[in-house]
């Protein structure tokens, strides 16, 4: 249902209100979404003055307390004054989107809502009008999320990183599972993983928009959100006050972004010790100097995704590192999950509509487990690898590949140019003075365009 309202509410957006900027669509929804939670009055039949001004003066009274403690308000607060619409005066329109606003902050409040991205969600819609952002975010699939979340083990006493955070889905399924395993949102164990457990950083300042908005979406205005390049040094001198004991990250996949060097400066910046999972390109660490990563930290499990979890083009694994261990010599698990059970639903992106996941993410959290029980399980040498290998496809030899090298042989003793014997040939035969009978013969084989259609 999320997916149907959210492609909704995009392409109203879109067309009847004229906002082309894709992150303030998902922003100006997103802001919505939060008021909503937060009790603002949005009903059908108010204007858009009054039901943009509900919006905002509910965000700035309902969130005065977390104002005073990070300034991620304000800039959510901004960035939503800065969205401009081509068109206001179509009732229809604010309603529907009210109306649809207010379906989708229901879905959340249920009781069967997991903790999915809900920015996640409406970039995949959103994505259709833009194919990749400015700064090389790559939304994670929440599925990804919930299967790296059990590879690190994360649990309610882990401090949870993510410094590369886009839309905040990582720290939003770490909130939610970690809150579920302390009892729920009413303990005092949740109120101290949502203060003091919970850390992220966003460069791009819409995108860390989103990702306010989203942890907003869950009521959580204490996850501790920085605006800051994390190739920066101030970005590392605050990574290292933490004390993080586990990371789960999905930085920008371009080098022109930085992607090793965010890599590197979180594994430099954490503990001795930290498990540090990272979603990378297949082929990322051996293109760009992970050798030398591996000088002090381990590289302890690589895992290889679907080939369609990112529709971006290129294929990913999940690359697990234990920071502050140098690697050595010792071989690397790797497997290949080939298939994850989602599928493509027209203008919704990808989904488990048949429910297959939790059952794959239940067999190969228990295959990397074990490290054993499957058949793409491979040991890779970091001396040779610092990839999967996919096999190579099974060499096959035909006669024809046979009697062609026989004739390349035969003409190279006898000095006679290839391309000139088989120009000469194909002549012959085309221009002979029976070629046309035969052509014929060849053309009353073909069945008549009748046939076709009876068959």
């Amino acid at each position: 249902m999320i997916y149907l309202l959210t492609k909704r509410i995009n392409d109203s957006l879109h067309v009847d209100f004229g906002i082309k900027n894709l992150y303030h669509r998902m922003i100006f929804t997103a802001c919505a979404l939060v008021a909503k939670r937060y009790g603002a009055s949005l009903v059908a039949g108010m204007n858009y003055q009054t039901f943009h001004t509900s919006i905002h003066s509910t965000l700035a009274k309902s969130l005065e307390e977390e104002r005073k403690q990070n300034q991620k308000i304000d800039i959510l607060l901004d960035v939503y004054s800065e969205i401009k619409m081509n068109s206001t005066e179509n009732q229809e329109a604010i309603d529907n989107f009210i109306d649809w606003v207010s379906q989708i902050s229901d879905n959340i409040n249920s009781d069967f809502w997991n903790g999915e991205d809900v920015m996640g969600i409406f970039f995949n819609e959103f994505n259709r009008y833009k194919k990749k952002s400015e700064h090389g975010q790559v939304f994670t699939p929440d599925h990804i999320t919930s299967l790296m979340y059990r590879l690190v083990e994360v649990d309610k006493n882990d401090m949870v990183g993510d410094f590369a955070c886009g839309s905040g889905a990582f720290l939003v399924k770490s909130m939610c599972n970690m809150i579920k395993e302390a009892g729920g949102v009413n303990t005092h164990k949740a109120k101290e993983i949502q203060k003091s457990q919970l850390y992220g950083i966003e460069f791009d300042r819409e995108i860390f928009a989103l990702a306010c908005a989203n942890m907003l979406i869950h009521k959580d205005g204490k996850t501790n959100l920085r605006q800051l390049d994390t190739r920066s040094e101030e970005a590392k001198k605050w990574i290292e006050s933490i004390g993080i004991t586990k990371i789960l990250m999905n930085p920008p996949f371009e080098e022109k972004y930085g992607c090793m060097k965010i890599v590197t400066n979180v594994l430099d910046s954490v503990p001795a010790g930290t498990k540090c999972a990272f979603i990378l390109p297949d082929k990322k660490l051996e293109k760009h100097g992970g050798k030398k990563l591996l000088k002090k930290h381990s590289l302890e499990k690589i895992i290889k995704l679907p080939e369609k979890t990112f529709n971006e083009g290129v294929t990913t694994s999940i690359f697990i590192f234990t920071a502050g261990k140098p690697h050595k010599d010792k071989a690397i698990f790797a497997c290949y999950i080939s298939e994850d059970g989602l599928e493509t639903v027209k203008n919704q992106g990808r989904q488990d509509i048949r429910n297959r996941w939790q059952d794959i993410e239940n067999y190969w959290v228990e295959v990397i487990r074990r490290q054993s029980g499957d058949d793409s399980i491979q040991w890779v040498m970091p001396t040779e690898h610092l990839s999967y290998q996919m096999p190579k496809p099974p060499y096959e030899l035909f006669e024809e590949d046979f009697v062609a090298v026989l004739m390349d042989y035969e003409l190279f003793k006898r000095e006679i140019l290839s391309k000139d014997f088989k120009e000469g040939i194909a002549n012959k035969i085309l221009y002979h003075s029976h070629a046309f009978e035969e052509v014929d013969k060849f053309m009353l084989t073909i069945p008549k365009e009748s046939n076709y259609e009876k068959n």
